[in-house]
């Protein structure tokens, strides 16, 4: 069960030390050369999708919203193709609904069309027949963690953390630029990074702590690949509640344990749900019942559970490049704007 725990653990609580390998084997009464052979063989079976920053887009200036295409079948190939290309795009899948194409898109803040105008051109790109914009009104949890050891409790306290407000300096811009990345699985991940920047240790685990403290970094952890770890049925759960009761309700839902992401958003004529809830499981059964049990103690007018067939992209945003910008140009130049 030893690789079961080192995985849970660096999903949970990663060790911001120059060893932290090291940290987390001395507490598994293990050498950290028995739990960084662990990790590299997990990485390189693909259980590990990667190891990094995880960054709060809305505070570091991005825009960004959950958006549904209705696309023809037979335009989902190019249309795929078409909305990967875009720098800001980082999940895309097919579910099993009319709005049968989901994708998350950003915008940076120096952007020229602006969330928008850059959704409206990708519909007319992708040939969409309709689509719904869903930009998050109030998040209640965000935090992939999967329960690799089958200890976890089915609910969990969600912490309301107080941000403190930085002023990022380039020493920030360019350290956010490099733990964007995935590290390496070896004795101090983070040398080559100190080494560039012509920092020291100290410097570099303060600022990391100042981009916590803030917000803007929401954690350093592992994300796993979750059929790869034994999570296939993973559902996004679409509830529709009374907005007067919202804030109660999203609150209900994060309490769960297999619940990684729960968000208010907006209704429309065509599309009246407005909780978003990712379930994760291991079998259908396993997310049913959860799915179930949610249903018990939320009080919804109806809900929907949505399983994704396809999954077309599914990457981390690369913050302050110029990739946004030439995208934009891109289009800009071709006059579809």
């Amino acid at each position: 069960m030893m690789k079961e725990e080192i995985l849970s653990r660096i999903q949970k609580s990663f060790p911001l030390v120059a060893k932290p390998f090291l940290v987390l084997a001395e507490d598994l009464g293990m050498d950290e050369e028995e739990v960084l052979a662990i990790l590299n063989n997990e990485k390189e079976s693909r259980i590990i999708r990667q190891t990094s920053a995880i960054f709060d887009t809305k505070r570091l200036g991005y825009t960004s919203s959950l958006v549904a295409f209705k696309i023809a079948e037979d335009d989902i190939d190019e249309a795929v193709t078409l909305l990967n290309s875009h720098p800001g795009i980082s999940h895309n899948y097919e579910r099993n609904h009319d709005f049968n194409i989901w994708f998350t898109i950003a915008v940076a803040p120096n952007s020229i069309l602006g969330l928008q105008k850059s959704i409206e051109i990708l519909a007319s790109l992708a040939n969409a027949q309709s689509y719904i914009i869903l930009p998050t009104l109030k998040l209640f949890k965000i935090s992939v963690k999967l329960d690799t050891t089958g200890n976890d409790e089915k609910k969990e306290k969600v912490k309301k953390v107080q941000h403190v407000d930085i002023e990022l300096t380039p020493l920030h811009h360019a350290i956010i630029r490099e733990i964007q990345y995935d590290i390496e699985f070896v004795s101090e991940p983070f040398k080559k990074i100190i080494e560039k920047l012509e920092i020291d240790y100290e410097t570099f685990f303060a600022i990391l702590e100042e981009l916590q403290n803030s917000g803007i970094m929401r954690r350093f952890a592992s994300i796993l690949n979750h059929r790869k770890a034994g999570f296939g049925a993973n559902a996004m759960v679409v509830w529709d509640v009374d907005e007067s009761s919202g804030e109660e309700v999203g609150q209900k839902a994060a309490a769960f344990s297999a619940v990684s992401h729960c968000y208010l958003r907006p209704k429309y004529e065509n599309w009246p749900y407005n909780l978003f809830t990712m379930v994760h499981g291991k079998t259908t059964k396993e997310t049913s019942n959860v799915i179930e049990e949610m249903a018990q103690e939320i009080d919804a007018k109806s809900y929907m559970p949505l399983y994704s067939s396809r999954e077309f992209k599914k990457v981390r945003i690369e913050y302050f490049t110029p990739e946004f910008e030439t995208w934009e140009n891109t289009y800009k130049a071709k006059e579809i704007v």
